[in-house]
């Protein structure tokens, strides 16, 4: 199956000039959306997880499942403002202004394995952000996940000595 042929693109949107790629298209889908868990599972199966670290909120649609999957737990990196505890944030650009992600203090124990997952890559600032997080708290990023890339955003360049993996590319 093309995943990519399930994404549904939506011009201007957040704002003019972004040409937006909505993944709900693909999660109505059920054998696509199992496609992209088993895919992007496939990947990171053999490998030696501790947890699994999500970017709000479309990455908790992938990171849960492949959580789960990996007998890992899971830790959601949130936007400002979302998370009760102590927290640590990162603060980071993208294609139509800035933001903040924060994680727990108490998210990541210094030596564990990480795997990053969200459901795309831009411009790399979230990717970036949140690595900074996981490694502030003494995490290994053993591998960063992305069900889309836009290759021509050149986001991945931010990720450079990390095992980054996209399943589609455009």
């Amino acid at each position: 199956m093309d995943l990519a042929e399930k994404i549904r693109n939506i011009p201007d949107f957040p704002v003019k000039g972004i040409l937006f790629r909505d993944i709900t298209t693909l999660l109505m889908d059920p054998d696509a959306f199992q496609e992209a868990i088993d895919a992007l599972l496939d990947r990171y199966i053999d490998e030696d997880i501790d947890l699994v670290a999500a970017i709000e909120s479309r990455g908790f649609i992938f990171g849960a499942p492949l959580a789960y999957e990996l007998a890992a737990g899971f830790v959601p990196i949130r936007k400002l403002g979302k998370l009760p505890a102590d927290k640590i944030s990162a603060s980071y650009t993208l294609e139509y202004g800035t933001n903040t992600l924060e994680m727990h203090t108490d998210a990541i124990e210094p030596g564990q394995r990480v795997l990053l997952v969200d459901d795309l890559i831009a411009t790399g600032g979230s990717a970036k952000a949140a690595t900074e997080l996981i490694e502030e708290l003494g995490g290994k990023v053993v591998g960063i996940v992305f069900l889309i890339e836009l290759e021509d955003l050149r986001g991945v360049d931010k990720l450079e000595g990390y095992d980054v993996f996209s399943l589609i590319k455009s």
